[in-house]
């Protein structure tokens, strides 16, 4: 009963500290339990942290025109399709074609960012932390560079039999022309290629959503991240 006590004191006091700033920080951790507490409650603003702007990223990227809309996040055609001798030249006979191409690519894209939104929120709710005070004391996308370490190419291998399928359904004329005009690649080698320029476009994107939350953590009224962020716990 007594450490209940102390929980529900502690994370009160966490909840007010975006308003009681340079008073609640010596009172919270004067007294006892509430530094084991306090550990905890960074590890959840860092899983709130990476949850929120995962969610902000995937928002923005799934929806229609996500990627092809977003000039920071809008991919360029393959190098596989864009430097193998004479498929563009031969196929592209302007460039209205070759930005239906790409915007197709683009499009694609989506499918592939949709795959990867459930995966990503799973990472979030089961990985490790152990160290959320650098974590947090680290730079704007801090959080986002650790879960992207912690889960390696995992979105990649997930990505390439869903971008796989995506390209051969595609309904663009010229997309079908493309694969076919490679000759001795499979679609499964563009479609890797294609995932690995999504990954780090959803990486970039979480980061950027990442930076804006610490920026402005209010924003959020998530009552961790405010207490945690807004007041430099």
């Amino acid at each position: 009963m007594m450490e209940r006590n102390v929980e529900r004191t502690c994370v009160s006091a966490l909840g007010r500290r975006g308003f009681m700033v340079g008073v609640a920080a010596v009172g919270l951790l004067a007294l006892p339990g509430c530094e084991t507490i306090q550990r905890y409650s960074l590890i959840d603003a860092i899983r709130r942290l990476l949850k929120i702007s995962a969610n902000n990223a995937f928002a923005r990227l799934i929806e229609p025109g996500g990627f092809w809309d977003n000039q920071l996040v809008r991919l360029d055609l393959p190098d596989m399709i864009g430097s193998r001798g004479n498929v563009l030249s031969n196929i592209l006979t302007s460039t209205l074609f070759k930005e239906r191409l790409q915007r197709e690519f683009n499009k694609v894209a989506e499918r592939g960012a949709g795959r990867a939104a459930p995966l990503v929120a799973d990472a979030v709710q089961a990985v490790g932390i152990d160290n959320a005070r650098a974590i947090l004391d680290g730079g704007p996308m801090a959080a986002t560079a650790f879960l992207r370490q912690s889960m390696g190419n995992g979105l990649i291998e997930a990505m390439v039999p869903e971008l796989g399928e995506a390209l051969r359904l595609s309904q663009e004329p010229l997309v079908a022309q493309a694969l076919a005009a490679l000759t001795g690649v499979d679609v499964s080698a563009v479609a890797r290629e294609l995932a690995i320029d999504v990954d780090s476009a959803i990486w970039d994107q979480i980061g950027r959503e990442e930076a804006a939350i610490r920026a402005n953590p209010r924003e959020t009224n998530d009552p961790i991240l405010i207490g945690v962020l807004a007041a430099g716990l």
